[in-house]
């Protein structure tokens, strides 16, 4: 196991996909997920995102008992469930915290928690205008690019072509081999 897993120790396989906002995360995650699951692998996903969520309208039952002070709220049908968990003034969950709570997969890929260290992929466009991460985070173990790699990249990092984007999910299945 490489380093930059081995402070979470989950059930099953954890890749974070990191980037600057408006680089291709979730355009290039929806393309990997669908593959994935095409091919009968079980994938879980993990989106942190710094807003609020608003996952029910406010006039609907469980949003109401969520409101009056409900700590949970498991909504269900027969197509999928929901847990909403108020944290009411307590801490956000780690990240090892929420990957306990995730049932098995083939692999969870985490969007966010780019501070955390699990192995990362980075999406990186220089258009974006903003700096990469991995020159600084020795988590992130690949970037998919549309820019050529760097002279002084870090050894052992990979270099994809983001718009190869089988490319790159070839590069995950293989990390998932291993």
């Amino acid at each position: 196991m490489d380093q930059a897993t081995s402070a979470f120790m989950p059930a099953h396989p954890v890749l974070g996909v990191v980037g600057r906002s408006g680089s291709g995360k979730t355009t290039l995650l929806e393309y990997v997920v669908q593959q994935m699951a095409a091919r009968g692998l079980r994938v879980n996903l993990i989106k942190h995102s710094h807003h609020d969520l608003a996952l029910e309208p406010p006039q609907k039952d469980s949003a109401r008992l969520r409101i009056a002070g409900a700590a949970e709220v498991l909504v269900a049908s027969p197509y999928r469930f929901a847990i909403v968990h108020e944290l009411r003034g307590a801490p956000e969950p780690s990240l090892s915290q929420q990957l306990a709570r995730m049932g098995p997969a083939d692999l969870t890929l985490v969007e966010g928690f780019k501070t955390d260290p699990i192995a990362k992929l980075e999406v990186f466009r220089p258009e974006v205008g903003q700096s990469p991460l991995y020159p600084h985070d020795a988590s992130v173990i690949a970037v998919a690019s549309d820019a050529p790699a760097p002279p002084d990249l870090r050894d052992g990092v990979a270099w994809l072509d983001l718009n190869d984007r089988a490319g790159v999910l070839s590069w995950i299945l293989k990390r998932l081999e291993k």
